[in-house]
């Protein structure tokens, strides 16, 4: 007998970003137009072509001591705020207020890990020769630190899983723990990303020549090229009836998920936009809705040539007749690249503009390139009612991940 598939909702969310250091004050000053690009202060860049990123500074505090502080990875103090702000608002968080949830499923996304501290162990052995003392840096620079970080200040325990494949990794972190539930294998996942600047991945990057030496302009047909960031965003996720019998009312669903893989070249899109047509095509038959349910995306828009040109035209061919009704834009203008999290953190945006209807202005685009110019969002617009939400993310090795949140409504 085959079991019905459990609906997904999302009930708690966090993030710090470079607009804040929370979800609430990273969304008022999206929402404002504001954006935040500066000098790299975490690592030398002599000999790049661009010097900028956008970078989280201060550091959220941590209530923990100094001493214990020092030793975490800055990937893992940006993750431990946000996952912290998602447990709570899902009052999962004081413990007590869990109702004895001690066994937390956890699905993280990141590129870098805890790269840093890596780099940091090979800069001070060069420097000085000796690396007596300087081990515990290379125990704790992998990307599954993170997940033992935010279980042991969290406290709680359960099955994890860390993906990694690239750009898309956060969309698919979320469509993954959607997915899990789905099939009522859990009932409550924690599912964000992770991403703190490293020095390997800002130079690679720059010898890809795909940064920008001032500032990302999604969409516009004066382009040069994207800017990295770093930030964390979490989300938790329960299945519908998980989440009422705790007596919570959910912010919205997770209507559905869609990924597909195209083959046409390792750092760049299939000029056709198949993939990310494909993809958008099985999370709206997922979610059962038309495209033009859709009232908003929020794009992957990097600022590169390839893939906004690829992405404005597969927008043009998915939502047909549909296109001049849809609002986009690509908040990596705001915050930059954040990589491996970048799905969480533009989901949890895609939320916030399904919840507060409001929409992320399409900022830094001063000639909008065809067809794109009618369909990105102005300052102080507004989420048409009861339309949903997409978010979308594209990796290297030719990965394509759509997300669609959808509103609430109680049965």
């Amino acid at each position: 007998m085959s079991v019905e598939s459990a609906s997904v909702v999302v009930t708690g969310l966090g993030a710090v970003t470079p607009l804040g250091k929370n979800a609430s004050l990273s969304w008022r000053n999206l929402l404002e137009g504001r954006w935040v690009v500066g000098p790299v202060t975490l690592f030398d860049t002599e000999g790049c072509h661009s010097h900028v990123a956008s970078e989280v500074h201060p550091l959220p505090e941590l209530e923990i001591s100094a001493k214990t502080c020092s030793r975490l990875p800055r990937a893992s103090r940006l993750a431990l705020p946000a996952a912290h702000e998602a447990l709570a608002m899902a009052g999962l968080w004081p413990r007590d207020l869990g109702r004895g949830l001690l066994e937390l499923p956890l699905v993280l996304s990141t590129t870098g890990g805890g790269m840093a501290f890596g780099e940091t162990f090979l800069r001070l052995s060069y420097q000085r020769g000796r690396v007596r003392g300087r081990l515990p840096l290379v125990a704790r620079y992998q990307p599954q630190q993170q997940v033992l970080d935010l279980q042991e200040h969290l406290g709680f325990q359960g099955p994890s899983v860390v993906l990694a494949n690239a750009c898309a990794s956060g969309s698919n972190a979320i469509g993954h723990a959607a997915d899990w539930i789905r099939s009522r294998e859990v009932d409550c996942v924690l599912v964000g990303g992770v991403e703190a600047l490293s020095e390997l991945i800002f130079v690679g990057f720059d010898s890809l020549q795909t940064l920008s030496p001032d500032l990302c302009r999604p969409f516009d047909r004066n382009r040069k090229g994207l800017i990295l960031g770093e930030a964390s965003a979490f989300v938790v996720l329960e299945s519908q009836e998980h989440a009422l019998s705790r007596g919570i009312r959910p912010l919205c669903y997770v209507s559905g998920y869609g990924h597909l893989t195209d083959l046409y070249h390792l750092t760049q899109p299939s000029p056709d936009g198949s993939a990310l047509i494909g993809a958008l095509d099985q999370a709206v038959k997922q979610a059962k809705l038309p495209p033009e349910a859709i009232g908003y995306v929020n794009a992957h828009g990097t600022g590169t040539p390839a893939n906004d040109l690829m992405e404005a035209w597969a927008y043009y061919r998915f939502f047909g007749e549909a296109f001049h009704q849809l609002r986009v834009s690509s908040t990596k203008a705001a915050i930059g690249h954040s990589l491996g999290a970048s799905g969480c953190v533009e989901a949890v945006f895609s939320i916030l503009a399904l919840v507060t209807r409001q929409l992320p202005p399409q900022i830094l685009c001063e000639d909008p390139m065809e067809p794109m110019g009618p369909i990105l969002v102005r300052k102080s617009e507004t989420l048409r009612p009861g339309a949903s939400v997409a978010s979308v993310n594209l990796g290297f090795g030719g990965s394509n991940a759509a997300l669609l949140f959808s509103p609430y409504e109680p049965q």
